[in-house]
């Protein structure tokens, strides 16, 4: 009989009327609550990354790091040093404090330098990720609730009077597995592009470190660096 009900009929209220999004958060239950936290927080987190984003996108400045290692292949650190420390992109930044402890360890600062930087473009994807695990999981958790209410009526013999308690447990089961699912869905593609995002960071990172090991070797053959 349950497999009988429409969809659309679950999801009205008794005087037929179209649920509204609190009549729909209401009919799911308590577990509707943990789930609206956890789309809270990563719209949270999304709207934070989209902002770091733009901000690093709009820093961005690719010519000042070719000058730099133009400033490098020339053996003029100094100046290399000089046209990095006006720029607020972060390879550049990265050259700036790699080659500000060369006499140390190049290397090590260049590692250091660059796991700072990319720290940054990691921050918050964990905590998106666990948003986009569990949200599909507690709508699953609804679902199992949602069922074991309707199962519930059942056992009392009457379903015609229990009619209100079984199609209000199909509900709950359904909107839970569904605000689950559409967190999941919709967290999924800012999930990826971020993830997108701080591979490229990575790749360019890596770059900028090739680069600078080739022209430093070369600068080493031909003579010593200026200072």
């Amino acid at each position: 009989m349950i497999h009988s009900l429409p969809f659309a009929f679950l999801l009205t209220n008794p005087d037929m009327s179209p649920m509204s999004p609190m009549d729909l958060f209401m009919a799911g239950k308590e577990i509707m609550w943990p789930i609206l936290l956890l789309s809270f927080v990563a719209i949270t987190v999304v709207v934070e990354r989209v902002l770091f984003i733009v901000r690093e996108n709009g820093t961005r400045e690719p010519d000042v790091v070719e000058k730099m290692l133009e400033s490098v292949e020339r053996r003029d650190i100094e100046g290399a040093l000089a046209v990095g420390r006006k720029s607020k992109d972060f390879i550049a930044r990265i050259l700036v404090y790699s080659l500000s402890n060369r006499e140390y360890s190049l290397s090590n600062a260049f590692v250091r330098a660059s796991g700072q930087e990319l720290s940054r473009f990691a921050q918050g994807m964990a905590t998106l990720d666990t948003c986009i695990t569990a949200a599909p999981l507690l709508g699953l958790l609804g679902t199992v609730t949602g069922m074991m209410r309707t199962f519930g009526a059942l056992g009392g013999g009457d379903i015609g009077g229990a009619m209100g308690a079984i199609t209000g447990g199909v509900a709950e089961a359904l909107i839970a597995t569904m605000c689950g699912l559409a967190i999941a869905i919709v967290g999924l593609f800012p999930y990826n592009y971020m993830n997108a995002r701080t591979e490229q960071a990575k790749q360019d990172v890596a770059d900028a470190s090739h680069a600078l090991e080739i022209l430093l070797k070369k600068s080493e053959t031909n003579a010593p660096f200026s200072r």
